[in-house]
Order: structure tokens, then C-alpha cells, then sequence
């Protein structure tokens, strides 16, 4: 079977919001080759098969984000009302509304889409994950090779200058007499 879109220009058209990973109604519209407002009328008439989490309409502010980020060229675009954004769960869904050819072809290379990011964003998880778990490894390091510098530097250090020694004993000071003093006559 040919593949009606590359891989890539699907993966183009994920985009997250609302803590989700979600296609706007236009992208799929034209990748299912029909027009927006046929795609939201058959989500509407089949509203019961798209709960919130499956389908969620984007609200003025999401909109406007868009359209500073280039994913959609000006609001104009949107034909006047804001678009939906479908899930990966809404997109499945769309299966069993829109049943062309196409959709079913269609339905099948964005659904392995979303595995792909999914597989994608996982492995940069587990990516980054590693490069914590390594960056604190390092900081530890970096605090035992100080601690080693400061052991050198002091076993490197000239030899503090001796205290005078003192005398042990008692402190009575008597003069001195010469040995030769003490010898018998």
C-alpha cells in the first residue's frame, strides 16, 4: 500500500496543549482530503464517541498562540470559529466516522504517528533522565577532587616552625658549678 503523506509532515502537525499531544480539525481535515466544516459536522453528529478527553474546542488564547508560533498562518484561516483539537484517542475515533478510503489510510499513518513521538519522547526521557543522574555524579566528583586539592596543597605546605622546647623537670635555677668543683680534694 502507498503511503499517501510522509511520516514527517504528519508529525509536523502534532502539537501539545493542555498537557496533551493533539492535531487541530484543519490539519486532519485536509490530510483525510475533506473539508473542515464536513469534519466537525460529522464529530457533532457523532458527538457521543468524543468525550472531552478525546476532543476539546481551543479557546482565544490558545488560538493566538498559534498563530505567533506559525502553526497556523492567521486566525483568518480558522474560517471563523475556533478549530478542535482531537487526541490521539479522538483521532482513532475519527475512524469510525469519517469511513473513505483515504480516512481509513489516513487514520492508520497518524495513529502510528503519535506511537512514533510517543517512542520518540520516551527515549528523550530516559535521555535526560541519564544526563541528571550524570551531571550529579560529577558535581559529587567535583567536591571530592577539591577536597583531594586541599589535602595536597596542606601535605605541601612547609613544616610549621617548632615551638622552643622546654625544660622538664623542675624550674629552680641554680648557677652553675663546674664539674671540676665537685671533685674531692
Amino acid at each position: 500500500m502507498k503511503q499517501l503523506i510522509p511520516p514527517e509532515v504528519i508529525e509536523q502537525k502534532i502539537f501539545f496543549l493542555r498537557g496533551q499531544r493533539v492535531m487541530l480539525s484543519p490539519h486532519l481535515a485536509m490530510l483525510y482530503g475533506v473539508e473542515t466544516r464536513a469534519l466537525n459536522q460529522a464529530v457533532k453528529r457523532n458527538i457521543s464517541r468524543f468525550p472531552n478527553d478525546f476532543v476539546f474546542q481551543l479557546n482565544d488564547r490558545e488560538a493566538n498562540w498559534l498563530v505567533s508560533h506559525s502553526v497556523i498562518p492567521h486566525r483568518k484561516h480558522l474560517g471563523g470559529t475556533l478549530p478542535y483539537a482531537f487526541t490521539e484517542q479522538g483521532v482513532a475515533m475519527l475512524s469510525s466516522v469519517l469511513n473513505s478510503p483515504r480516512a481509513i489510510q489516513m487514520n492508520i499513518a497518524i495513529v502510528r504517528a503519535f506511537v512514533k513521538l510517543r517512542e520518540v519522547l520516551s527515549t528523550h526521557k530516559e535521555l535526560a533522565l541519564k544526563l541528571k543522574q550524570l551531571k550529579m555524579k560529577v558535581a559529587r566528583h567535583d567536591e571530592d577532587i577539591k577536597v583531594i586539592f586541599e589535602a595536597i596543597r596542606r601535605l605541601m605546605a612547609p613544616p610549621p616552625e617548632p615551638l622552643p622546647k622546654r625544660r622538664i623537670g623542675f624550674g629552680v635555677e641554680e648557677p652553675r658549678v663546674p664539674y671540676s668543683a665537685w671533685r674531692t680534694k
